[in-house]
């Protein structure tokens, strides 16, 4: 269920630049393309494309969106059991584990530490074997 990219692409290198799984391949100036087999259909191409040239897998296509309109990740503390699977996957180091704030303090977790550096691929949501991680937008 991957992206496409159209004829509209002027190979600015914003998806390839964003794109969280590194999917997309080409040259500047020149159209670009992505990579199926690693595409996640995170909708991150989609959201950085200044000509909407991204397709998504039913064949529409959308708007440049603001970063505060993309989802970020919010960890329910509750939850969270401060693996760092999450961390892990995040390629842009947006997410960190907290540190005990004292000996034998257990309220560890996940956190989104660099809200500027996260894409909203939803990577760290997907991955999370608890649940603690869901995507919101607006936060």
């Amino acid at each position: 269920m991957a992206f496409t990219i159209t004829e509209k692409c002027i190979g600015c290198t914003a998806c390839s630049k964003k794109c969280p799984v590194m999917a997309i391949d080409g040259e500047k100036k020149k159209r670009h393309t992505i990579n199926k087999k690693r595409c996640v259909s995170c909708g991150v191409c989609q959201r950085v494309c200044p000509k909407g040239a991204v397709l998504d897998s039913a064949g529409k296509g959308g708007d440049k969106l603001p970063k505060s309109q993309w989802p970020k990740p919010r960890v329910d503390q509750g939850l969270c059991s401060a693996c760092g699977i999450c961390m892990d996957v995040c390629i842009f180091g947006a997410i960190k584990i907290s540190y005990p704030a004292f000996k034998g303090d257990l309220k560890v977790f996940a956190y989104l530490d660099k809200p500027q550096q996260c894409v909203g691929c939803s990577q760290c949501e997907k991955m999370c074997p608890l649940g603690a991680v869901k995507m919101e937008v607006g936060q």
